[in-house]
């Protein structure tokens, strides 16, 4: 896969955004193995944009991982600096399948009951509405009919 190219200021965003992230891949003195490629691919699948620490005094070593890992796996060299390179790309989209006997689940409500008096404030009160459940206007929770159809009319 070809390497990402970003305009400057996309690379200036992706910097600023890794600023506070923490390192997810650390490189020792076996440099890049087939276990390291296949850990940083998994975290650029996972997050899009990974910090990697390299453990080697070599500055061109390190500029060449780099360029290494960029090309390999379809990514964006955002940074190097000092021991730490900087990777992006984009999160690909998960596919989500339709379930088809999937129902609402459980949802939490607030119901206000305002006192008869004006000058009070109202009582809040959390309510749990399940998916075959309603809530009334008076704040009352009523179960949904069954509705039964007839054998008749389904033949």
């Amino acid at each position: 896969m070809p390497q990402i190219n970003l305009t400057p200021a996309q690379r200036k965003i992706h910097r600023a955004e890794a600023h506070h992230l923490d390192p997810v891949v650390l490189i020792g003195a076996d440099g890049l193995t087939p276990a390291v490629r296949k850990e940083v691919d998994a975290a650029l699948k996972a997050h899009g944009l990974i910090k990697v620490r390299v453990f080697s005094d070599d500055r061109q070593a390190r500029e060449a991982m780099l360029q290494t890992l960029a090309e390999e796996l379809g990514a964006a060299p955002i940074q190097h600096i000092g021991k730490l390179l900087v990777l992006w790309r984009p999160v690909p989209q998960k596919a989500r399948s339709v379930d088809e006997d999937r129902r609402p689940g459980p949802r939490d409500v607030k119901v206000l009951k305002f006192s008869k008096r004006g000058g009070q404030r109202p009582e809040v009160k959390v309510v749990r509405v399940l998916g075959n459940q309603r809530l009334t206007a008076g704040g009352r929770v009523k179960k949904a009919r069954v509705v039964k159809k007839s054998p008749k009319k389904s033949a």
